[in-house]
């Protein structure tokens, strides 16, 4: 049973910020690291200032010769049941990361010139060049890392759906960046049949990591071997006698691996300490993080389903205009463009407090778009969240309505926005108020009706390989701008 079925929230994967699992068994998918790094959110920052800190605290105390401290730190490391990600079969209850892996996991940083380099840099490194850290416990590693953050958005989760949530319930190891060690505390928590749950944003889970050891090793690793065959013209190099490229030399990998082994890790950490190069190549050909996953991944990992447009639609058209369904309204919104915008806007927060609280926006996205419309407006514009109003109205909106949204705009969090009504009757009018605000300097809005919301579904369905042009969204900003 997942936690929508649990606890009855009505709404299915695709409009939800957070991962669906089953409350009971987990699912094959990991935390990522440069996920978190991407964020461009106070959450986000705060995630990867806790990576980094971790791993510092870690390297630091092995270079400096603090063995023990070092021991102590990834000793209280333990697998994180209560997010139900990884690879435990049936309830989730997982062996994998506890004191025996951690002290694995210490001497293979002890024994690593890596880390006494410094050529190991990021806590995703470690996925290539210390031993016991696979993905699985990378991601595990990653998750206790950030467990204070991840209770928080659960809380605040918990509180938008009217999840309930249980009084002191033990948080499990919290990192504690200024200390540099270890807190514990008795937190607010959801309890579905007695069992802690936490829950994580769907946007920075991924089907692997970024880093793959066994890439790393066949198309680096190997080939440097084969390389230095070739410089000594030893025994493994053979002559091609026909073909095209005959009487070419040749070393074959499958003749490498015979002669030094196949195991991926410990010929790569080998090599590596030998030819540093190797990793900031590899690095270096693997910079960009991979996209957040989309509706049709998570739903064939986790047997979910697709977006059901008509139903989203619905949901929202069959809400009579004016202030009796207007929280109906608001959030039928939400529910609709969270699925239309994922995987390019995400972590949806609803009634967003700014200005010290004087001010609400009724939802605020985070951009995450890393190709198509919203990627190309943050890099020409203040772009970096982007606000949306729900206005049920029953008659045609105005300037204050259009003014109220600009006000929510600033440098730091983003100047566009969207405004969302039932019917815009006068199309020219409308642009005129939107463009006013675009001239004047104060930021950039687009007003949607019902009608394009079915042609921002008709732009879903018809989406060429995942691009995310948004072409309805990308034609009313257009107007503001030329």
């Amino acid at each position: 049973m997942r936690v929508s079925e649990y606890y009855k929230l009505n709404k299915k994967q695709p409009s939800l910020s957070f991962l669906d699992v089953d409350i009971e068994n987990d699912v094959k998918l990991f935390v990522n690291a440069r996920a978190l790094r991407i964020l461009e959110s106070d959450w986000g920052e705060h995630c990867t200032h806790l990576l980094h800190t971790f791993f510092s605290a870690v390297v630091d105390s092995i270079r400096s010769g603090n063995d023990t401290h070092a021991l102590d730190i990834l000793t209280v490391l333990k697998e994180p049941n209560e997010t139900h990600l990884g690879l435990s079969k049936g309830r989730s209850d997982g062996r994998g990361l506890g004191p025996e892996k951690a002290k694995q996991i210490w001497n293979a940083f002890k024994k690593s010139k890596a880390v006494k380099s410094g050529l190991l840099s990021d806590l995703e490194d470690t996925v290539l060049l210390i031993d016991g850290v696979s993905t699985d416990i990378l991601s595990d590693i990653i998750t206790n890392i950030i467990r204070g953050p991840l209770i928080a958005f659960t809380q605040r989760v918990c509180e938008e759906y009217g999840i309930p949530l249980i009084n002191d319930v033990d948080s499990g190891p919290v990192w504690n960046p200024n200390t540099k060690s270890w807190d514990q505390d008795y937190v607010r928590l959801p309890m579905p049949d007695d069992t802690k749950l936490i829950l994580v944003p769907k946007s920075i889970v991924r089907i692997d990591m970024d880093y793959s050891v066994e890439k790393y090793y066949r198309h680096y690793v190997l080939e440097r071997f084969k390389e230095e065959e070739m410089e000594r013209n030893t025994g493994l190099v053979q002559i091609l006698k026909s073909g095209k490229n005959k009487g070419k030399k040749i070393v074959y990998k499958k003749d490498v691996e015979a002669k030094y082994g196949s195991e991926a890790k410990a010929l790569s950490i080998k090599k590596t300490d030998e030819n540093p190069d190797l990793l900031m190549k590899y690095k270096a050909d693997n910079s960009g993080p991979t996209p957040a996953l989309s509706h049709r991944q998570i739903a064939d990992v986790q047997g979910t389903e697709l977006p059901d447009w008509a139903r989203l639609l619905e949901s929202v058209t069959s809400l009579q205009p004016g202030k009796k369904d207007a929280y109906k309204y608001e959030d039928a919104i939400g529910d609709l463009l969270s699925a239309l915008f994922y995987p390019v806007l995400v972590d949806p927060e609803t009634q967003t407090s700014i200005h010290d609280g004087m001010k609400r926006v009724d939802i605020t996205f985070t951009n995450y778009a890393r190709t198509g419309f919203f990627e190309w407006l943050a890099r020409h514009y203040d772009c970096s969240h982007v606000f949306v109003e729900c206005k049920n109205f029953g008659n045609e909106l105005g300037n204050p309505e259009i003014d109220q949204i600009a006000m929510r705009f600033s440098k730091d969090r983003g100047r566009f926005g969207i405004v969302v009504c039932r019917t815009i009757e006068n199309r020219v009018a409308m642009q005129k108020r939107c463009k006013a605000v675009a001239t004047d300097g104060h930021g950039y809005i687009v007003a949607i009706d019902d009608k394009d919301l079915e042609s921002l579904i008709a732009d879903a369905e018809d989406r060429l390989l995942q691009r995310y042009d948004f072409p309805t969204v990308k034609r009313l900003f257009d107007k503001l701008i030329f």
